[in-house]
């Protein structure tokens, strides 16, 4: 049974204290491994900080991570201020990971989606497989694959260069090349890489059962040592259109679950998502298949500059501290910047101390993207997660009388804005409700 916390939470190796989702138990040879970790990568030190002698805090990356000896640990989103549901969780990340990545959830049953027993990664890999047994029962697509050999018969092409540096001796020899009609194309070979992966690490039965059914059919595809260098040259033709559906399962598997294909000296398994960033991509995603024609929205915009700056002596001058808000939105006649945080602010705390959880450095970046997206006017956006504490828009933030922001909660569950005084405001987006 894995350690279960979420994010945010702390790891300690000191056996006194009670184990909660804000709280994980480890062992001392866990603990140690990571205190290592940190000193020697720059990664490990964004997924976890030295707190105490004992104490270790995570940062805001979910997932599961799966130390050399054997202990995991999973790390489940922080969807609300109190306890916290972890099938609920599990469940919701599953469904972020299904939008953000493009995996095909059409060929996922309700039922499957709704196994919450199982960890991220066997998830992934149940996934992977489910998808490999249905391109079995399809067949595997063979390519024409190049051989060089020595042969007693003459076939293909004579290579007429080695032939003659041929020793007499083995003047009956033939050096040819010829095609042989192969199953090992590039294709082929990452999902095999994939697959002997899959059987390595995975702990569940029934994911062991079907990756060793399944290795039997693969048995005369070659796995791959740097299978990240071929993903690049998986082939999107209407003869592998069979294909579509393994291809990003196989991606993630071989990207993010195989310790062996990532930089550093990590020899378990670490599949850990930045939180910010799956929150943002998928309201990115649900807002796009939500919004009404003809509006459309640019990620991550870069084209405006904080300043410019004309050094002494130049001529040009230059620009400096680019702007890069999470959304544009662009409507028929208007514009409008959305920026999406990962947090929970609080509705009750509307008070100037407080400030309902909304931080000073985040009102004055949207301030930033305003009057150079905007020109100073218009109505601006920031998303938060909706919670328990935050259900309803919070009101309107005036930096002056042109320039509008409003702070609005998203819904997880389905995808979707909280209704509010705001929508007026952005026609083109829907609302819960609406």
């Amino acid at each position: 049974m894995p350690v279960q916390v979420r994010e945010y939470a702390r790891l300690t190796k000191c056996i006194s204290h009670v184990p909660s989702i804000d709280l994980g138990l480890i062992s001392e040879t866990t603990f140690n491994w990571i205190t290592r970790e940190l000193r020697g990568s720059e990664q490990s030190a964004k997924v976890w900080k030295y707190e105490t002698p004992d104490t270790l805090k995570l940062g805001s990356f979910v997932g599961y991570i799966e130390t050399p000896n054997g202990e995991s640990i999973e790390v489940l989103p922080k969807t609300s201020q109190g306890s916290s549901d972890i099938e609920k969780d599990r469940l919701l990340l599953r469904r972020m990971l299904l939008s953000v990545f493009a995996l095909p959830s059409r060929e996922i049953g309700p039922a499957d989606l709704m196994r919450t027993d199982r960890p991220i990664h066997e998830w992934i890999l149940a996934q992977f497989l489910g998808e490999l047994k249905k391109l079995v029962k399809l067949g595997f697509r063979f390519d024409y694959e190049r051989v060089e050999e020595e042969s007693y018969y003459l076939r293909g092409q004579l290579d007429v260069a080695r032939q003659q540096r041929q020793p007499a001796n083995k003047a009956h020899q033939f050096h040819i090349r010829h095609d042989v009609f192969s199953p090992n194309r590039v294709e082929n070979q990452l999902i095999k890489t994939a697959l002997e992966y899959s059987l390595k690490v995975t702990k569940d039965n029934e994911n062991w059962r079907l990756a060793n059914e399944l290795n039997h059919y693969l048995e005369d595809i070659e796995s791959l040592t740097k299978p990240l260098h071929f993903i690049e040259s998986w082939t999107h033709s209407k003869l592998m259109q069979a294909y579509t559906d393994i291809k990003p399962w196989c991606v993630l598997v071989l990207e993010k679950l195989n310790p062996i294909f990532q930089k550093g000296n990590h020899r378990g398994i670490s599949l850990l998502f930045p939180m910010e960033q799956l929150f943002e991509k998928y309201v990115v995603q649900c807002l796009r298949k939500s919004l009404r024609s003809p509006a459309r929205l640019q990620e991550q915009a870069k084209s405006k500059y904080l300043v410019s700056h004309q050094p002494s002596g130049r001529a040009e001058p230059t620009r400096w501290f680019q702007l890069k808000p999470d959304i544009l939105l662009w409507g028929s006649e208007t514009s409008h910047v959305l920026d999406t945080k990962w947090k929970l602010i609080n509705e009750s705390l509307n008070t100037s101390e407080n400030k309902y959880g909304v931080s000073q450095a985040d009102m004055y970046q949207m301030l930033a993207y305003g009057y150079r997206y905007q020109l100073g006017q218009g109505h601006m956006m920031l998303i938060y997660p909706k919670h328990s504490g935050f259900t309803l828009p919070v009101g309107q933030f005036n930096y002056s009388d042109d320039l509008k922001l409003w702070v609005v909660p998203f819904c997880l569950e389905s995808g979707l804005l909280i209704q509010g005084e705001w929508s007026e405001y952005f026609p083109p987006l829907q609302f819960e409700g609406g």
